[in-house]
């Protein structure tokens, strides 16, 4: 009877989903109103076109900066999504029209010049697509804006960041937030070496303290996020809240270092998502027993009540096909063969 009745629960949750999916795709035009009450915005200079695969706008790249080996940051003209957007979001980006949609977490927003910056890892087709085709000055075809739920904001104490490579990007808006409220911000960054450590000036910038972990200890302490935080615990000096945001090992380990203390601890899901609107599932992720979807009920959830073994399982589902699909660059069907 409960798995039936948790079945009926799963499937109602996708039909609403859906039936929200189509009321954002028949009001397109509505969404480009800063009004909007789904805070929306679908990106348009100039005006949007309508044809038969849908509507469209224009992002024009401002800034184009390589921060790592394959590692860029973007910053993009979007005034309407940096007029809206809160720590925490995230846009979907369709690079052209031959590319698939991903969705990109905003790592930086400026509401006086309208622009807002994101860093972009090519490990896929459409991100080497993004970071090695496109130029500053350069067009990208549709960003649709802001999605997802903003991180919850207030005034807690001490709150401790702990981000993994590229998940320094979602942190920093987050953290400046925190810091804006008057929050004690201590900042954890780690990378496997010190040329992987990035943002850190502008973590310095909005941070009490930044700590620096490699894994080869080319800089700061050798070894992983994780031991400063188990420091800092054991010597009793407990934070009011931890925020985690990297791969999903890391988060996993966060949450377990910081379960026994009490200490509330979040974690950002943003990894998983994949269309944005909760219509694939591949963001699905139970927390507390139930099922959500990182892209509209997250991206951040209590990290001591996910699932993480289960996540760690369902990411490596198509570990073989991605294999396969980037040994060829992609542009072959022998993965649907």
């Amino acid at each position: 009877m409960d798995s039936t009745i948790r079945s009926f629960q799963y499937w109602s949750c996708i039909i609403k989903r859906i039936r929200l999916t189509r009321r954002i795709l028949s009001w397109g035009f509505r969404l480009q109103t800063s009004d909007s009450r789904l805070g929306l915005v679908l990106l348009q200079q100039p005006p949007a076109t309508i044809d038969n695969k849908g509507v469209f706008g224009v992002a024009k790249i401002l800034k184009k900066l390589q921060l790592a080996p394959a590692v860029w940051e973007f910053e993009v003209d979007a005034p309407l999504i940096a007029h809206k957007c809160k720590p925490g979001q995230f846009v979907m980006v369709l690079v052209d029209e031959t590319s698939e949609r991903i969705p990109l977490t905003i790592g930086d927003f400026d509401r006086e010049k309208g622009s807002i910056t994101l860093m972009v890892q090519a490990v896929g087709n459409t991100t080497r697509h993004l970071c090695e085709d496109f130029a500053q000055g350069d067009e990208i075809q549709h960003i649709l804006g802001p999605l997802g739920q903003p991180s919850e904001m207030g005034r807690f104490g001490t709150v401790v960041m702990v981000c993994g490579g590229i998940g320094v990007a979602p942190v920093h808006p987050i953290a400046r937030a925190y810091h804006e409220l008057g929050n004690k911000v201590i900042t954890i960054i780690g990378g496997r070496h010190k040329d992987l450590i990035l943002w850190r000036d502008r973590m310095e910038k909005i941070s009490d303290e930044v700590i620096i972990t490699t894994d080869d200890g080319s800089e700061g302490i050798k070894g992983f996020v994780t031991d400063p935080l188990r420091k800092m615990l054991e010597e009793g000096n407990h934070p009011d809240l931890v925020v985690a945001i990297g791969p999903i090992i890391m988060m996993m380990n966060v949450a377990k270092v910081t379960q026994p203390f009490n200490v509330k601890t979040t974690a950002s899901l943003s990894c998983l998502m994949v269309d944005g609107t909760g219509m694939c599932g591949g963001c699905r992720v139970q927390v507390g027993g139930e099922s959500k979807f990182t892209c509209c009920d997250g991206p951040e959830f209590d990290a001591h009540q996910v699932d993480f073994k289960n996540l760690m399982q369902r990411s490596k589902m198509y570990k073989d096909q991605e294999a396969v699909e980037y040994s060829c660059g992609g542009h072959c069907r022998c993965v649907e063969e």
